[in-house]
This record gives structure tokens, C-alpha cells and sequence, in this order.
């Protein structure tokens, strides 16, 4: 298993001159209704081999690289190669061509935009992730509580908001009825965390499972009760992928047994 360099544009022409040789949507379903992992959570059907590339948001990066490993091992000869970035551009990608076998996205409405172009096929909400305050470890700016940051003297990053985490961010500081000038938006969680992480910000808002990775850089602030912003994780077979039965065990893996307890160990919580 490895990970792959962002796609560009120079990546999809080429793929597509060698084909020319040769927040929660109705179209998602959860990963506890569809049925689709096997008890083991290895995957239905003949066992197959091949390579497999996957597009998938930065949060679940450590999570899938070990699920990537566990593909391998339980798919002798096969190779998965990741590609992880901001749900949003992910999608355009895929839906620009990029090839892919599969894609799991931080947002329902991400995959939305893929299916509805009809890029995947029958996404399943596999896990949820909420959001939390992370500090740097000797929090300079004395951020404690949710209010803080509304403070001018505090500086804020997070995620931009055509991003699934920026989107969740507007959402806490509506819910907190604040008004939060963040100094930074970053392409991705990855990019919010690593501000935070080396003091270049006083706060950031990131995922629970990226603040419990980082504990060793920041510390996590968790918000009140009553404000809470989650995301749905739904992962899809796209409809051109080369390998369709392998890529459709990699998913079965994802929301079986083996793959729910990877997820939950990572701090993500189950499918509504």
C-alpha cells in the first residue's frame, strides 16, 4: 500500500488518451442498513486481485493506510494506492475523470456531487466525525472555551468552506451564535492541524480523530454540548473503475466488522 501524489489535470489527459487506446443526502445509505460488510469484514464474493486506487479525505488517512495493509495481506498480489485530500476537490476529480476505483468522502453532499454526476455508484455511510478546539500545547492564547475565539486578540484557523471541515466550522460558530474572524482557511484538516501544531495560530477547529493523532502536539478543547457539528463518511465504487469486484471488497472491508472497529479504535463514531 502506498500513497499517491495529488492527481493533476496532467495525471487525468493521460488517462483518458490511454483509455481512448485500449452534511447527510437520500442518496446515501447507512453502513449498518445496507448489509454490505460480511461478518469478517473481509468482503463478499470470489476473493480477486489487482490494483486498486483510492481517493479519500484527509482525515481518514491513518485509518485507511492500516485498512490498505489489511486489504493487502487478505488479497495476496493486490496493491492499494491512496490518494488523500479535501473531500470537495476529490470529487472533482473523479467526476472530471481521474481514475479511480474508489472514493470516500467527509461529506454527504461531497459524494452528492458525484453520483448526481454519475461518477459512483450506491455510497454507504460508513462512520461520522464531529469537531473539536485544538490549542498548541502551551496555548498562548489562553483560549479555554468555545467563546474565545470570537475574541479579536485570538487567532483562528480553520478549513476553508467549500470543504466539508470548513463547512462544520460555520456551523459552531452558528450554533455558538458567534462572530469568528478566522486569519487562516487551510485546503484541508491536515493543514489546520499543522498550523495549530507548530503555534502559528492560537486555535484551530479540526476533527475529534485528527486532535486525538496530534495529542502529542496540541491540546483538544472540547466543545459544549450544545454545540456540535457532525459529518457523515459515505464511501462509493465509481462507476469507471477498472477493477469493480475488488474495489467493491475494499469497500465491503471498509464498513464490516474489521473495518468498523479500525474506525472506532481512530476515534470515529458508527453510521446513524
Amino acid at each position: 500500500m502506498r500513497a499517491l501524489a495529488r492527481l493533476t489535470p496532467v495525471v487525468i489527459l493521460a488517462a483518458v488518451a490511454l483509455a481512448g487506446c485500449g452534511d447527510s443526502s437520500s442518496g446515501s445509505s447507512s453502513a449498518g442498513s445496507t448489509g454490505a460488510g460480511s461478518a469478517s469484514g473481509s468482503g463478499s464474493g470470489p476473493v480477486t486481485n489487482g490494483s486498486l486506487t483510492i481517493l479519500a479525505a484527509a482525515s481518514l488517512r491513518d485509518v485507511f493506510a492500516k485498512l490498505g495493509d489489511q486489504f493487502e495481506a487478505d488479497h495476496p498480489g493486490s496493491t492499494v494506492e491512496f490518494s488523500f485530500g479535501p473531500s470537495s476537490g476529490l470529487a472533482t476529480q473523479i467526476v472530471e475523470g481521474a481514475p479511480a476505483d474508489v472514493f470516500a468522502s467527509a461529506s454527504a453532499k461531497t459524494m452528492k456531487t458525484a453520483e448526481d454526476a454519475g461518477a459512483v455508484n450506491a455510497p454507504v455511510t460508513f462512520a461520522t466525525n464531529s469537531m473539536t478546539i485544538v490549542v498548541p500545547k502551551d496555548n498562548p492564547g489562553t483560549v479555554d472555551d468555545v467563546s474565545d475565539l470570537a475574541s479579536k486578540d485570538t487567532t483562528v484557523a480553520v478549513c476553508a468552506k467549500d470543504v466539508p471541515c470548513g463547512a462544520a466550522a460555520l456551523t459552531v460558530f452558528e450554533q455558538a451564535d458567534l462572530d469568528v474572524t478566522p486569519v487562516s482557511e487551510e485546503v484541508d484538516v491536515a493543514a489546520v492541524l499543522t498550523k495549530v501544531s507548530l503555534g502559528e495560530v492560537d486555535a484551530g477547529l479540526v476533527y475529534v480523530t485528527d486532535a486525538a493523532l496530534a495529542r502529542d502536539k496540541v491540546t483538544q478543547i472540547t466543545l459544549p454540548a450544545d454545540v456540535s457539528a457532525t459529518t457523515d463518511y459515505p464511501i462509493a465504487v465509481t462507476t469507471e473503475s477498472a477493477n469493480p469486484t475488488l474495489a467493491q471488497q475494499f469497500v465491503d472491508l471498509v464498513t464490516g466488522t474489521i473495518g468498523q472497529d479500525a474506525l472506532k479504535a481512530a476515534g470515529f463514531a458508527p453510521a446513524p
